[in-house]
């Protein structure tokens, strides 16, 4: 009786498991650019162009100084990306949006500076809103794209580079959450005209499965079988 309840059990749990998969809960692919001469401290480029959970995204940006203009130079292979001069440490971008029925999560991005922009940042989230935040990556090093010796060209709308750019942090603890914010944060102040250009970002996860009516009833078969032999 033992075996049978055990393999009962076994059986529930792959079927429920077979139904999860990985997928893209919210990327941004920098479709549309940033209106002309568009300056200030704060800025929102919009929400999510890609995955299962875009409604109520969204991709923005914080600077300490209002001289800061944002622009749309051409992305990693895509039409755009998001840039910004004038930094200041602290300054940063984020992204807004839910987890809500997705485990596993992880982001993935590609980001690039101009010879005087920021090139080093720290990359953090918050779960409760803003009101604290973790820290994911203590520093990481932002390529000059096209540098000599990076093995890297500058970025272009046909041509998406792999391997250079891109940062993926996998792990994160934050499955099934209302609503997260993952900050890019810069790490320096540096020039005025230097500029720091963000692409690609995309968050995945695993859905969570939901258990189908089969799998529900071989857990109960399962408990049915235990009382008996007790």
């Amino acid at each position: 009786m033992k075996s049978l309840s055990s393999l009962l059990i076994a059986s529930a749990v792959i079927a429920t498991a077979s139904a999860a998969s990985a997928d893209v809960i919210a990327g941004w692919s920098m479709p549309t650019a940033v209106v002309a001469a568009t300056t200030g401290t704060n800025y929102t480029y919009g929400a999510a162009d890609l995955g299962a959970l875009t409604s109520g995204t969204s991709l923005s940006g914080y600077h300490a100084l209002a001289a800061t203009t944002w622009s749309s130079p051409a992305g990693n292979g895509s039409t755009y990306s998001l840039s910004s001069n004038t930094w200041s440490t602290g300054d940063y971008y984020q992204v807004s949006m839910a987890t809500t029925g997705y485990s596993d999560i992880s982001v993935s991005w590609d980001q690039t500076r101009s010879s005087t922009g920021p090139a080093a940042f720290s990359l953090t989230m918050s779960t409760d809103g803003g009101a604290n935040f973790t820290t994911l990556l203590a520093s990481y090093n932002v390529v000059q794209a096209g540098l000599a010796g990076s093995g890297t060209s500058t970025w272009s709308t046909t041509t998406n580079q792999t391997g250079f750019t891109t940062t993926t942090v996998v792990g994160i603890s934050a499955a099934n959450k209302g609503n997260i914010l993952l900050r890019f944060n810069s790490l320096s102040t540096t020039a005025a005209a230097g500029t720091g250009r963000v692409d690609n970002i995309s968050v995945t996860g695993a859905v969570v499965p939901v258990p189908t009516p089969g799998a529900i009833a071989l857990v109960g078969l399962a408990g049915l079988v235990a009382r008996r032999r007790r």
